[in-house]
């Protein structure tokens, strides 16, 4: 039952995880991270794959997580980045606009060409820092679940005696958490 389940329980182990040094571009983390998401010997990606990174430094301590919406904002600002971020892609859109493109295969290249350049952003200036955000392996799930819910994040790194173990994600938890009802 949820309600009698510990971190350890649900934590995906730190060999199953994606890392990253803080370092390196965004481009290096997204390879790794698509190893982590995908079989890549098959090709075949599934929805079950960690799509998360952990950072770390030079020592090998953690010191933030990559997701998703991180690089998003990076790679694809007019999505869903900042509101500058949305205001200069859109000056980039408009002046491509009147310049006449011809083609939309035109557009799509400066598409290609600006998330390329992007992809050189360095991860330690767009990852999440966690500062006291994480869980222990003897935590109940409910607590965790509370850590994620008020900080509004879907990974907590997990410690046993302070060294890191793993991570967990809003996606097992929510796993967890259905499963009271079909008992």
């Amino acid at each position: 039952m949820f309600l009698d389940k510990h971190v350890k329980d649900l934590l995906i182990p730190l060999k199953d995880c994606a890392t990253v040094q803080v370092d390196k571009p965004l481009r290096e983390a997204v390879a790794e991270m698509q190893t982590v998401f995908c079989e890549v010997e098959s090709g075949k990606c599934t929805e079950a794959g960690h799509r998360t990174s952990m950072v770390l430094d030079d020592k090998g301590n953690l010191v933030g997580i990559l997701d998703f919406q991180a690089i998003l904002m990076v790679l694809i600002p007019e999505i869903s980045g900042s509101l500058s971020q949305k205001l200069q892609a859109l000056g980039v859109s408009i002046a491509f606009a009147e310049g006449d493109a011809p083609h939309l295969d035109e557009s799509n290249q400066r598409f290609k060409a600006r998330v390329i350049k992007n992809a050189e952003t360095k991860v330690g200036d767009i990852m999440l820092k966690l500062r006291g955000k994480n869980a222990t392996t003897d935590m109940t799930l409910v607590d965790a679940l509370k850590i994620m819910h008020r900080n509004k994040i879907t990974v907590l790194p997990v410690y046993e005696n302070d060294e890191l173990v793993g991570l967990l994600r809003d996606s097992d938890l929510f796993l967890a958490t259905a499963s009271i009802l079909s008992e």
